[in-house]
């Protein structure tokens, strides 16, 4: 369990990554702050699927209240809504033993 944790970190801390340096690339060339926002990058990749859940929360009881709440967390940077899921993940990924280092002069 802890490797498939760990793994599913790393490929999403790698895909913030990869969103950070394309907004920190776009910035350079702008001479401004440019932050793509998590909705823009998933109607990129897949525009079917936002227009779903969209209508799927619509036609939910509690929708305006979870409409409300998606829309903000898909309005952040892409980077911090890969990047926050992914550290989590990977530290709860972690080895939780404690290592015991040899000194070089101790053998």
């Amino acid at each position: 369990m802890r490797l498939i944790l760990r793994i599913t970190g790393t490929l999403l801390l790698a895909l913030a990554l990869i969103l950070i340096i394309l907004d920190g690339t776009r910035s350079l060339g702008a001479n401004q702050l440019i932050l793509t926002p998590f909705a823009a990058v998933w109607e990129l990749v897949h525009a079917q699927s936002l227009a779903a859940v969209r209508a799927f929360l619509q036609s939910r009881l509690f929708g305006p209240l979870l409409e409300t709440g998606v829309e903000a967390l898909i309005g952040l940077p892409g980077w911090v809504v890969l990047g926050l899921p992914g550290v989590l993940l990977a530290w709860a990924g972690r080895s939780r033993r404690t290592r015991l280092f040899i000194r070089q002069d101790g053998l």
